[in-house]
């Protein structure tokens, strides 16, 4: 039983052949490219309108500097939340509970603020490592301190998209084979479940939004510090 909760996020294979690279391709295959017409289709112009919207709440925090990162953080936005979504139809693969993946787009990510921060203002990305006003006794325990959790945000943006998505469809899965197992001896426990499973549904549409945005929103914060 154990081990047929987790068989849902490992990677599907074709002759061998994973097929997380599919996966991953799909959500750029599903939006329309614009077109050279006057007048757009309505989910064109609905989607040029939540990318204007997520674009100008995305860089308000963000000085000028910042705001060359903008297409390149609204399309990971865009994709991670088609991912996310994607992953909660039936019989599909959710690419971001693997936790590698979630990390090869983080720690990139992450290491580019580190570096422009130590390449435009060095002296004061290094002064994030020693608040100031620090007793002389604590320095080199608080530079140390502070080192780990500059280099344990990439691993924090990682874990928090993996664990908050694999948490998800854990629950889904265990809720759906309780009322289908409930189904033929308490048809009225399996019908109440099968609500709260419709409830756990729509929840976790939310939090595949919500856990997108807060990624993009974490490295939107990280970048204000060194810009």
């Amino acid at each position: 039983m154990t081990v047929s909760l987790f068989d849902q996020f490992m990677s599907p294979t074709l002759l061998g052949l994973p097929l997380i690279a599919l996966a991953i391709t799909l959500p750029w295959i599903m939006y329309p490219a614009p077109t050279t017409r006057w007048l757009n289709s309505r989910f064109l112009a609905l989607q040029g309108w939540f990318i204007n919207r997520f674009t100008q709440q995305l860089l308000l925090p963000l000085s000028l500097g910042g705001h060359k990162w903008a297409a390149l953080l609204t399309s990971l936005m865009i994709f991670l939340i088609t991912m996310n979504m994607l992953g909660l139809l039936p019989y599909t693969f959710t690419p971001t509970t693997q936790l590698s993946l979630n990390l090869g787009l983080a720690t990139p990510l992450w290491l580019a603020t580190v570096i422009i921060g130590m390449r435009n203002q060095p002296t004061h990305a290094l002064g994030h490592l020693l608040p100031e006003g620090t007793p002389g006794p604590l320095i080199p325990v608080l530079i140390v301190i502070e080192t780990i959790s500059l280099f344990i945000r990439p691993l924090a943006l990682g874990v928090r998209l993996t664990a908050n998505l694999t948490a998800g469809h854990l629950l889904i899965q265990l809720i759906s084979t309780a009322a289908f197992v409930l189904l033929s001896s308490m048809p009225a426990v399996a019908l109440l479940t099968s609500a709260v499973l419709v409830l756990l549904t729509l929840l976790e549409v939310a939090v595949a939004m919500i856990q997108a945005y807060v990624f993009v929103l974490l490295l939107t914060l990280y970048l204000q510090e060194n810009v």
